[in-house]
C-alpha cells in the first residue's frame, strides 16, 4: 500500500532568483522523492504578497509551511494560516532582524518596533526554528527557542574552480593579485559604511603592490565606495563587476585570489553565515574572514582575522599586514582542495539536505521511511554532526 506523501509549501520572502529562492529550490530539488513541495515567491508589493501566500495556503491545504527567511509578507500569511487550521510551521532565518536593522540605523522607532513583533511573531508560531550558525543557535538557545543549525549552503557541483584567461583579460586583471568580493553594497547611515569598504581602504594600503580589488554586487552604497577610490586615488585598481545572475558568479568568483568575508563583532555579525562564504570555498579560494561567528568556528586560523566591535577602523589595516604576508608567499595561496573539503563538509547543499529532511519528520512527528531510513542514517550523511547540535 503506498504511503501519502506528506505535503508542504515553502513561502519565500524574496524572489525568483534570489539566495532564498536559491535555497528553496535546492532543497526542493533534494526532497521531492518524500514530500510534495509547492515553491511560492514574494512578488514586490509585500502587502499583497501576504494574501497571495494566505490564499495559496488555503487551495493548497499543507501538513508543513516552511517559511525562508524572516520577512513579514512569509511569516504574516503563515501566522494566519496556522490560526485557521493549524498547521505546523518552521521558519528558517539567518540573522537576528531586529538586532540588524537597530544597528544599521535604516529604521525609524516604528519600524523597529515592527521588526520586533515580526521577529517574535515568527518564533512565536514555529514548531521549530531553523538558524544558519551556531552562535545564532546559542542566542536563541538564552532566550529559551530551541533551533536546528542548517546553514547557508552551496552546490559544490556547480561551483567548481575555474580558470577564464579571457574573463580575467576582459577585467584588466592580468598580472594582479586579485583580491574581492561578492554581496549587497547597502549603505548603513548609522555607521557611515557598507561592505565592501573595508576592500577599498586595504587596496588603498598596498597599491604600491601587484594588486587589484574586485566587487561584484550593488547597492545603495556603490556610488559611494566609487567616491572613495577616487578619492584614494585608486579609481583604476578597483573593478566594480556589478549585480550578476547566481549562475554567472563562479567564474567571477574564481577571478579572486583572495576573497573577503567580513562580518561585524556584535550579534547582528555573529549569528550570520552568508551565502559567500561557502561559495568562496567551493570555487577554491583563499578566504581572509573576520574571525566572528560560523566562519571563526570553520576556517583555519590563517584564513581567520581579529574584528572589534561594530566598526572596526583597524581592520583593513590587519587585513592589509596579512595580505602583505601573503603577497610575499603566493604559494600559500593555493588551497583550492581545502577550501573544496571545507565546502563539502560543511555546507554541501546534499549534506544540508539531509539535516532539513530530518528537521521536517520531527515536526511532523512522522517514522522513518523506507527510502530514507533512520535518524541516524541521516546523520551517517553528514561528515560533522555539529551541523545539526552541539
Amino acid at each position: 500500500m503506498e504511503t501519502r506523501k506528506s505535503v508542504i509549501v515553502f513561502l519565500v520572502n524574496g524572489e525568483p532568483g534570489s539566495a532564498m529562492s536559491i535555497r528553496a529550490q535546492a532543497f526542493t530539488q533534494r526532497l521531492q522523492d518524500e514530500f510534495v513541495i509547492h515553491i511560492e515567491h514574494r512578488s514586490r508589493h509585500k502587502i499583497q504578497s501576504i494574501f497571495r501566500f494566505f490564499g495559496r495556503l488555503l487551495r493548497i491545504r499543507p501538513n508543513l509551511c516552511y517559511v525562508f527567511d524572516m520577512g513579514f509578507s512569509g511569516v504574516l500569511a503563515a501566522a494566519l494560516y496556522r490560526l485557521a487550521t493549524r498547521c505546523h510551521v518552521i521558519v528558517d532565518t539567518g540573522d537576528a532582524i531586529y538586532e540588524l536593522s537597530r544597528s544599521s540605523g535604516n529604521r525609524s522607532r516604528m519600524g523597529l518596533w515592527l521588526t520586533r513583533l515580526l521577529e517574535r511573531t515568527g518564533f512565536g508560531i514555529s514548531d521549530r526554528v531553523v538558524v544558519r550558525s551556531h552562535p545564532h543557535q546559542d542566542l536563541l538557545k538564552a532566550q529559551g527557542i530551541q533551533a536546528d543549525v542548517i546553514p547557508d549552503g552551496v552546490d559544490t557541483s556547480q561551483f567548481t574552480p575555474a580558470v577564464d584567461v579571457q574573463l580575467r583579460q576582459q577585467f584588466g586583471l592580468d598580472g594582479y593579485t586579485v583580491i574581492g568580493l561578492l554581496g549587497s553594497l547597502v549603505w548603513s547611515p548609522r555607521l557611515e559604511m557598507c561592505y565592501g569598504w573595508e576592500l577599498v581602504e586595504v587596496i588603498a594600503r598596498l597599491k604600491n603592490r601587484p594588486v587589484k580589488g574586485l566587487i561584484i554586487g550593488d547597492g545603495s552604497g556603490l556610488e559611494w565606495l566609487k567616491e572613495r577610490c577616487a578619492q584614494l586615488g585608486i579609481a583604476d585598481r578597483v573593478v566594480f563587476a556589478g549585480r550578476r545572475p547566481y549562475d554567472e558568479l563562479g567564474p567571477l568568483v574564481s577571478l579572486m585570489d583572495i576573497c573577503l568575508s567580513t562580518q561585524t563583532n556584535d550579534i547582528p555579525g555573529q549569528v550570520r553565515t552568508t551565502g559567500k562564504l561557502p561559495i568562496y570555498l567551493a570555487c577554491g579560494r583563499f578566504v581572509l574572514s573576520s574571525q566572528v561567528g560560523e566562519a571563526a568556528l570553520v576556517l583555519p586560523p590563517e584564513m581567520l582575522v581579529p574584528y572589534h566591535g561594530t566598526k572596526d577602523t583597524e581592520y583593513p589595516a590587519r587585513l592589509a599586514a596579512r595580505i602583505e604576508t601573503l603577497l610575499d608567499r603566493p604559494e600559500s595561496l593555493a588551497r583550492s582542495q581545502e577550501s573544496r573539503a571545507l565546502a563539502q563538509k560543511h555546507f554541501d547543499y546534499n549534506m544540508l539536505s539531509a539535516h532539513v529532511r530530518e528537521t521536517i519528520r520531527r515536526v511532523l512527528d512522522l517514522p522513518a521511511g523506507e527510502n530514507q531510513g533512520t535518524s541516524s542514517e541521516a546523520h551517517a550523511m553528514t561528515p560533522d554532526r555539529r551541523l545539526i547540535r552541539r
